[in-house]
């Protein structure tokens, strides 16, 4: 019973975490855009972090960061993350976030190299929100950090990857059903990509400044 208050509260402050600013989701002033991008790995070591775009595992064949590249996010989604893990770790699952906060260059690469707008925002555009610091790629692994079956592997653009599992292994069903149960009190998913998570309250930042960069007037 203490369990089940204890992860009731986590997730009750986690959903809570910057929303008061911004009613309804609108936010014309963007109260949390100065908030800081932090480690992710130093809020939750538990989280296994496997990002695919610093590695040549991924779309384009070759990777987009620098080795040793943290996995930043911006605070607020961080604890939201935390919440979920929580939640997934009482169950004997974890979290694996493949990609987090992405740079503007680094989401450049990608787009040139995909030229697939409806799966890879376009930076001109100013919706990339993994810039932002506000998204994040995520998947289950079990109480051992190995992968669990799900519908598809990372930056799969077909069909097949859609949030809404239409296959018939009832593993993959579950194990997807869970991913989102535990991520829905803090995070939107995308129709297209079951792996991708956007924060509710995402329309109270704006891109994301790297510590020790210059933020334009």
């Amino acid at each position: 019973m203490r369990l089940r208050s204890s992860a009731h509260l986590l997730l009750c402050l986690a959903a809570a975490v910057c929303f008061l600013p911004c009613a309804d989701g609108i936010c014309a002033e963007r109260p949390l855009d100065r908030e800081p991008l932090v480690d992710l790995h130093a809020v939750d070591p538990t989280i296994v972090i496997d990002l695919r775009y610093a590695t040549p595992h991924n779309v384009t064949g070759r990777p987009l960061y620098p080795p040793g590249t943290p996995c930043l996010v911006r605070a607020g989604v961080a604890q939201r993350l935390r919440a979920a893990q929580y939640v997934l770790r009482r169950q004997g699952l974890g979290l694996k976030v493949w990609d987090a906060y992405r740079p503007l260059a680094a989401q450049r690469r990608l787009f040139d190299a995909v030229k697939m707008s409806e799966f890879v925002a376009d930076p001109a555009s100013g919706g990339a929100l993994h810039s932002w610091g506000v998204a994040v790629d995520a998947t289950l692994v079990d109480a051992h950090g190995r992968d669990v079956p799900m519908p598809t592997d990372f930056d799969d653009f077909s069909k097949t990857a859609s949030m809404h599992y239409a296959g018939g292994d009832r593993r993959v069903w579950k194990n997807l059903a869970t991913l989102q149960h535990a991520m829905s009190p803090g995070f939107y998913g995308m129709h297209g990509e079951w792996w991708h998570f956007i924060a509710k309250n995402w329309k109270c930042y704006g891109p994301a400044i790297p510590a020790g960069a210059s933020r334009k007037k």
